[in-house]
């Protein structure tokens, strides 16, 4: 027996009577400035941006004062709360309210573990996909996809992802796929990557998806660590005018691991980059180019036989109408596998299970977003990262909502593309990272007043701590002052949003991640483990730390639950340790100031690497930044900072760049704006020109490679995500240039 909600979408479930609504006084709006002049600290004395009316009307959460009674509930009565959201599911076998959670933070209590709805059993390739047709959403649009190309699109209803991902489970069952097997799927952004994710968990199976990006080495190392006997792979992709060749790499992958012997058993190559596209479906019918167009030719598709074998031949033989039911599983079953590096040694698979998670991905989209049934929601993320997973495939799918799956990068065939897709589909919420507002800033204003974005209502920002001006930009010029930000702080091993604002309830201040989501409890404890929370009148500043479980979070490290206790649970016993410093400020918003290591104490001063960074970036010259500490024998540590120069054509005026040179001149000013922002003590001991910036493939800048280079240690440790290995042997030179 399936417990089913009365109702038809998310959409519908969580909209009920809200409490009575105060009236805010508007501040004075912020106008946007090229040179503006703020920093962390001088955003205590800046007016806050209240909602716009128009969003606030119609938000799910319309005030403070209701956002309050909902969070001061979740934390309250957790099982009461979660339960009742859960229950907006179907369940072959409801949760029970004494079996809703249980959990232990304290090591020294016994072991770590979290558990959410316990003796749940459910689906979630059922809660996204079959409950929206069986209760009439079968035509909704469910993806718009457009490829690198911007002729190469299509649009599937909830009804046709349905149909394919039940093919697409059948040819999987077809393999010797079963329940608790785990399927590494490496692909590019195209539907069928998002489909297959549903076909894994329509068996029961995990899926392991690594960002189609990564390198040979890296694929392999995820696939031996989490026991992948089937890779779902593609032939290749085209990033901008840069052709990938997937099948080619995961071959290599495949190769390391008999190496170590381990065997794939089998590899599925779906032909994408070398297939005729369809007809274009969105209009264009002017762009041409021989490169990012499919199909590409003289394409390296090796397949090995007895091993390899095309997804079209797979899948030919399998009906339209294959039956292929549900496999339900208990909510505390492993859902997905997704690895993010560490520091040292190989990469940490961090493991999310089923029922917790569908549950907090579903309601952190629903109010993050203020998502509303006829929305048109667009998330840039690849689905290889967490982003991806949370808010292009399950949030979404499980609203019921209608979102833009793309292929491309947002500069090709020009920096207009992102605004260009916005207004072709009529983009309502708007999801990206703090890295590619700053590489469009750089591009110039022209290529976003060039579309009209009349029809965005949301605008998001992910991935790291957004700088004021990159904020400012994103407000002012993209959503031309009327759009609502969301800065979202959260993690891979979180599953969805931590601290946001929401659209319609909570003010907004630049570069801050604002109020906790429901049911977290955000405290910032000192380096002793005092807690600094609840000082009143105070700004606290320290180390971020959560301490109630939420229904998201990872449940453990495969393969090694001694380093998710070591990692997430020793430092301050009975917390989850983030990682990340924060503070939080007199009106109790938290601002998250970096990761904890990138937290510097320079003669007894904490200063945050973010606040130097956002003053660094206040330099018309300079387009990225990046601060870390070098060992210093009389301050304990010293600034060492990195600086991304503009080229003179870019900015539009001669201010002594050299062309995007670092001269003494304006190392001086560097230093001064420094001195002059956040005071003398965070004078900077170096400033080293970066041309380009080490990052990983989802586009974070990694400073603890920036941290050895400036402490004059080259032994740089797991390097797998990292972009653009060619960077370092420059910075080194560099390096040692000013620090001879």
């Amino acid at each position: 027996m399936i417990a089913r909600p009365s109702n038809t979408t998310l959409g519908l479930f969580f909209r009920s009577s809200f409490w009575s609504q105060k009236v805010v006084q508007a501040p004075v709006p912020l106008s946007h400035e090229r040179k503006l002049t703020c920093s962390n600290q001088a955003l205590k004395n800046m007016s806050v941006i209240p909602p716009n009316d128009s969003i606030r009307k119609t938000a799910h959460v319309k005030s403070s004062e209701e956002y309050s009674l909902m969070r001061d509930r979740a934390l309250s009565n957790p099982k009461e709360f979660w339960l009742e959201y859960a229950m907006k599911f179907q369940w072959q076998k409801p949760p029970t309210f004494d079996k809703c959670l249980s959990y232990n933070f304290d090591y020294r209590k016994g072991p770590v573990f979290v558990k959410w709805f316990e003796d749940g059993k459910t689906n979630i390739c059922y809660n996204g996909l079959d409950r929206h047709v069986e209760n009439g959403l079968g035509d909704k649009i469910a993806i718009l996809w457009e490829g690198n190309d911007p002729n190469d699109t299509c649009r599937l209803t909830f009804s046709e992802v349905l149909t394919k991902v039940k093919r697409i489970a059948k040819m999987l069952e077809n393999q010797g796929v079963r329940k608790g097997d785990c399927v590494a799927i490496y692909m590019p952004m195209v539907p069928e990557l998002l489909m297959t994710m549903f076909a894994c968990t329509r068996l029961g199976a995990i899926h392991s998806v690594v960002f189609g990006g990564f390198s040979a080495s890296a694929l392999a190392d995820r696939i031996m660590d989490a026991g992948c006997k089937i890779l779902v792979t593609a032939d290749g992709t085209w990033r901008g005018s840069k052709l990938i060749e997937l099948k080619a790499i995961a071959s290599s992958a495949m190769s390391m691991c008999q190496e170590k012997g381990y065997s794939v058993q089998r590899c599925i190559v779906f032909q994408h980059v070398t297939a005729v596209p369809p007809k274009a479906t969105n209009g264009i019918n002017n762009f041409e180019s021989k490169e990012g167009v499919r199909p590409a030719s003289g394409l390296n598709v090796p397949m090995e036989d007895g091993r390899d074998v095309w997804w079209h031949q797979l899948i030919s033989n399998i009906p339209e109408n294959v039956d292929c039911p549900v496999e339900w599983i208990n909510a505390e079953d492993p859902l997905f596998i997704l690895y993010t590096s560490g520091s040292t040694g190989r990469p940490k698979g961090v493991v999310h299970t089923t029922g917790g998670y569908m549950v907090y991905a579903a309601t952190t989209f629903f109010y993050s977003f203020d998502y509303h049934d006829d929305d048109i929601y667009w998330c840039t993320a690849d689905a290889g990262w967490i982003t991806g997973h949370s808010y292009v495939v399950y949030g979404p799918f499980l609203n019921g909502a209608t979102s833009v799956v793309f292929e491309g990068i947002p500069t090709w065939p020009d920096p207009g593309r992102c605004w260009a897709i916005v207004d072709r589909y009529q983009v309502t919420k708007f999801y990206t990272a703090p890295t590619a507002i700053r590489t469009l800033i750089k591009a110039g204003d022209q290529y976003v007043k060039g579309h009209s974005r009349k029809s965005l209502k949301v605008l998001g920002t992910v991935g790291e701590p957004i700088n004021v001006s990159a904020w400012l930009w994103y407000y002012n010029v993209v959503g031309n002052g009327q759009c609502s930000i969301v800065d979202t702080f959260w993690q891979t091993e979180t599953g969805g949003h931590m601290i946001t604002s929401l659209p319609g309830a909570n003010s907004m201040k630049p570069g801050c991640a604002t109020k906790p989501f429901f049911g977290v409890d955000a405290r910032i404890l000192s380096e002793e483990g005092e807690d600094l929370t609840q000082q009143k009148g105070v700004d606290a500043e320290g180390f971020l730390v959560f301490a109630k479980p939420w229904p998201g979070m990872m449940r453990t490290i495969n393969r090694n639950h001694e380093l998710f206790e070591s990692t997430y649970f020793k430092r301050f016993p009975g917390y989850y340790v983030a990682g990340d410093g924060a503070r939080i400020d007199k009106d109790g918003d938290f601002w998250i100031t970096g990761r904890l290591d990138d937290m510097l104490n320079v003669s007894g001063h904490l200063i945050s690497t973010a606040e130097v960074e956002n003053a660094l970036l206040l330099d018309p010259n300079v387009s990225e930044a990046a601060v870390v500490s070098r060992k210093h024998p009389l301050k304990g540590e010293c600034l060492y900072c990195f600086v991304t120069l503009k080229d003179i054509e870019s900015t539009g005026t001669s201010t002594g760049s050299s062309g995007g040179q670092l001269t003494p001149e304006i190392r001086e000013k560097l230093v001064d704006i420094i001195r002059k922002r956040i005071g003398p003590f965070a004078a900077p001991d170096y400033i080293q020109s970066a041309p380009v910036l080490p990052k990983t493939r989802s586009g974070k800048i990694m400073r603890r490679i920036l941290r050895k280079i400036a402490n004059e240690d080259y032994t740089f440790g797991d390097t797998s995500t990292l972009l653009d290995h060619s960077c370092l042997d420059n910075l080194i030179k560099l390096s040692k240039s000013i620090l001879k």
